[in-house]
């Protein structure tokens, strides 16, 4: 099954313990595209400035991402720059310039309308539900925002969450968006506003997944050098929706079983800098860390 993805592509400038690196290729769905292609076939709907180098692409077009949804316009490609604490998991942002992302206004074509899963990768809300306008896929539609959209288009987000079957977020941004400490508590409101399903990452400690009656816990694959977390959520999403794409099941079963291929994609996202370490990545490496995974959590 397909996949249609829509989100950000963008330059990103980050500094960590392990070294820095500026104007690196980034953006939502720059790593979501470059985990999920690894299951299936995969759309991205984005824009960029035309100072965007499209060919550093060209390795998601190897992989059948349709880029022919991607926009270049006039102006500037969104940027955002940052830089980690040395435990790896406090980020603090530095600038974020929305730029052409400023006046997005995405229209779907025909053909991406109708694919199956939808992914709104982090994205201005009102762009996000401007997509669930246009698409028709019948297969399992997802989302993923942040603190900035919580804060400053909260009205818009809370629509979008009443109109999507998935939601994944950090544990600080749930927190944030329903004022809960407790993250079982808040997963439950989280439930409350719309979603089915709420999976919660939560950097080194793994990530949990909540329905209505169901609670599922992975740990983090362990990475000795972590070099930058940067996208590290993107890319479990990738392999989260990349996987239910794969095995073309939603069933509660599939997505335990998801949220270990998500976990397994962004351990490999983090042991470099912007989506290096992605663009090298092969099939055969993602199996045998998925062989170790189970054997890390199975008795």
């Amino acid at each position: 099954m397909s996949i249609l993805a829509v989100g950000t592509v963008a330059f990103d400038s980050v500094e960590t313990s392990g070294g820095e690196v500026r104007n690196g290729i980034g953006g939502s769905a720059t790593y979501f595209s470059a985990a999920a292609s690894f299951y299936g076939p995969v759309a991205l709907i984005a824009v960029v400035g035309q100072d965007f180098p499209v060919s550093s692409l060209e390795f998601l077009k190897d992989r059948n991402v349709d880029l022919s949804g991607l926009e270049v316009k006039d102006g500037k490609t969104f940027s955002w720059s940052g830089k980690y604490e040395e435990n790896m998991n406090n980020r603090h942002t530095i600038e974020t310039n929305l730029n052409v992302l400023l006046d997005f206004q995405p229209k779907l074509k025909e053909e991406h309308c109708k694919l199956d899963h939808l992914f709104l990768a982090n994205l201005d809300p009102d762009i996000q539900n401007s997509v669930l306008d246009q698409s028709t896929g019948s297969g399992i539609v997802g989302s993923d925002t942040m603190d900035f959209w919580i804060e400053g288009n909260r009205e818009s987000l809370l629509l979008m969450l009443k109109q999507i079957d998935l939601l994944i977020i950090n544990d600080s941004e749930a927190r944030q968006l329903v004022e809960e400490v407790n993250l079982v508590r808040a997963a439950k409101k989280i439930l409350n506003l719309g979603p089915q399903t709420v999976v919660i990452k939560k950097g080194e400690h793994g990530a949990s997944l909540f329905t209505a009656d169901t609670y599922f816990s992975v740990p983090a694959y362990p990475v000795v050098d972590v070099i930058d977390p940067t996208g590290a959520g993107d890319s479990f999403a990738g392999g989260f929706i990349g996987y239910l794409s794969e095995c073309n099941q939603k069933s509660v079963e599939a997505m335990k079983k998801a949220m270990i291929h998500g976990s397994i994609m962004a351990s490999f996202n983090v042991e470099d800098f912007s989506t290096r370490r992605l663009e090298l990545l092969t099939r055969e490496e993602i199996s045998k860390r998925h062989d170790k995974f189970l054997a890390m959590i199975t008795p």
